[in-house]
């Protein structure tokens, strides 16, 4: 069984920067795939960002130029450095990652932005 941990959600005033993390744990073999979806109050949930095994990365363009995905330092793990946070940004940010060929869905971290 695989589980994924988030952590890093807060609460952060409008231009402020936060940086979300992701851990993989269980029995892993390959990773192919990490990325964040987002979903606000009363929305579908929505891509954000993801990166490749290769590290090729795509974006939301609304998180374009603001959003940073990367493979973290400890293995299994993803981050999103988020810069100059709006108030749209605000919604339960979700870590996904296809391990082994399944996808994987943390439990969520609320991330919060004040005007």
């Amino acid at each position: 069984q695989v589980q994924l941990v988030e952590s890093g959600g807060d609460l952060v005033q409008a231009g402020g920067s936060l940086r979300l993390s992701c851990a993989a744990s269980g029995t892993i073999f390959s990773i192919n795939l990490m990325g964040w979806y987002r979903q606000a109050p009363g929305k579908v949930r929505e891509f954000v960002a993801r990166i490749s095994s290769s590290g090729s990365t795509n974006y939301a363009d609304s998180v374009k130029g603001r959003f940073t995905i990367s493979r973290g330092n400890a293995q299994n793990t993803v981050t999103l450095q988020m810069n100059s946070l709006k108030s749209e940004d605000t919604a339960v940010y979700y870590c996904n990652m296809f391990v082994d060929s399944r996808s994987y869905w943390g439990q969520g971290t609320q991330v919060t932005v004040s005007a």
